[in-house]
């Protein structure tokens, strides 16, 4: 019996695994071999390729592929239309389609990535990070970043529930939810839940 809905224009292949609770849209697919955890979303026209591995309550918008290659931890937000590759150095004369070829790409627990943005291969988003709409993330991105741009540059931090953090004496505290923060150079890191 299966403890997940498919749409009836949804494929999900033989041999794909889909948690309980989660739910496939229109026209979406998810190949042989794909991992999906409980309560996950995943909207209108979503391809999840072989051998991809994604956590639990994960949310994928709209017209996203996920490729061989990457890695979706517990509670990751996928934007519409946003876009990971596989692949450094493509080309239609030189295939490179096995395993072997492709750059492992890791979105940490609780990240975010906006729309239309694009995750080139081989990089880690880190926990909770946030990655802006139409942001080219061309390397890796530190737990609680907020970054932007093309190519993506760290514009400020984030707390886990969302909210900007603003540090004073290498702390911050969130306004929102109380979870308090300490910044080390380059890292924040979480000191005490809210």
């Amino acid at each position: 019996m299966e403890t997940y809905y498919a749409h009836p224009t949804a494929i999900v292949d033989e041999g794909a695994r889909v948690g309980e609770g989660t739910r496939v849209w229109h026209f979406s697919h998810v190949s042989a071999g794909a991992e999906i955890g409980e309560r996950c979303s995943l909207g209108q026209n979503v391809y999840v390729a072989p051998n991809v591995s994604i956590g639990r309550g994960v949310k994928i918008q709209n017209n996203v592929s996920v490729y061989e290659g990457v890695v979706l931890e517990d509670y990751v937000f996928c934007g519409p239309s946003m876009v990971f590759t596989n692949v450094r150095t493509p080309r239609s004369a030189f295939p490179r389609n096995t395993s072997a070829d492709y750059r492992p790409t890791v979105v940490k627990r609780g990240a975010s990535i906006g729309a239309n943005a694009t995750v080139v291969c081989g990089v880690t988003i880190g926990e909770s990070a946030f990655v802006a709409a139409g942001a080219v993330v061309n390397r890796d991105v530190p737990a609680y970043a907020m970054v932007a741009g093309v190519p993506a540059r760290r514009l400020g931090w984030v707390c886990e529930c969302g909210l900007t953090l603003a540090f004073r004496d290498r702390k911050a505290v969130c306004a929102e939810c109380g979870r308090k923060y300490e910044r080390n150079q380059e890292t924040v890191s979480k000191t005490e839940e809210g």
